[in-house]
């Protein structure tokens, strides 16, 4: 086959990677490149194989997943490789750094093989992998910490280049919405919708959507038990 999906699997546990590679390889679509016992090594093995996905576990000796993660999101050559992160509980704290390093999302150990079948397939096609409450309640949990802290953390600033219109559907998709539901909200095509979202991707320098949530949180622009009515943005 030639649109094959090359992972590479990055955890401590050789049981853990073994029946990764077990399920992921009798699936056509799919082979494994390379198995990394910890962040150096999944560093060093993404950069030789430049795999599609790399499934990591964020506790590991060396180097953790976390800084693995960002290593791996940072370098240039590696635009492609979209990272999933391994956790046992879906608000491991953990977590939300690694979506900030860069993450394109998180995957429990415990999941069924056909949902980490299903995983693998939809980050590599570049599509969302989280169901949006998961996304959200992980990264409003992380910002009531934050919150709760008595030295709050600078809120990111968002470029001035964003439009009023960019900043909305920002908004929306921080809300959990697909393109076809912001495009029916904001009374606009699909296609004029995925071109803002081309466009607030590139002026953000996102990987994905599971990115643009989380600037959206750290910005201020969405805040935390606080639901805007359709078309109206947060004050300063």
């Amino acid at each position: 086959m030639t649109d094959l999906i090359r992972v590479l699997i990055a955890d401590d546990h050789s049981l853990v990677r073994a029946g990764f590679q077990s399920v992921l390889s009798i699936e056509s679509d799919i082979t494994v490149v390379g198995e990394a016992r910890n962040g150096a090594e999944a560093v060093a093995l993404a950069r030789e194989q430049a795999p599609d996905v790399v499934l990591m576990d964020i506790r590991m000796p060396e180097l953790d997943g976390l800084e693995a993660t960002r290593l791996i999101t940072s370098d240039p050559k590696l635009r492609r490789t979209r990272v999933v992160v391994l956790t046992t509980f879906d608000l491991d704290e953990y977590v939300f750094g690694a979506l900030k390093a860069g993450a394109s999302g998180f995957l429990l150990k415990g999941a069924e093989p056909p949902v980490l079948i299903e995983a693998v397939r939809t980050v590599a096609r570049g599509d969302a992998l989280l169901e949006p409450g998961a996304t959200r309640r992980l990264i409003e949990a992380y910002v009531d910490q934050q919150q709760a802290d008595p030295a709050p953390a600078t809120k990111l600033a968002l470029p001035s280049s964003l439009t009023t219109r960019e900043l909305e559907i920002l908004g929306l998709i921080a809300d959990g919405l697909t393109n076809s539901e912001i495009a029916a909200r904001l009374f606009i095509s699909p296609l004029t919708c995925k071109s803002h979202v081309s466009r607030i991707l590139t002026k953000l320098d996102a990987r994905d959507r599971t990115q643009l949530v989380v600037i959206a949180y750290e910005s201020g622009l969405v805040v935390p038990g606080q639901p805007r009515a359709p078309g109206v943005l947060p004050a300063d």
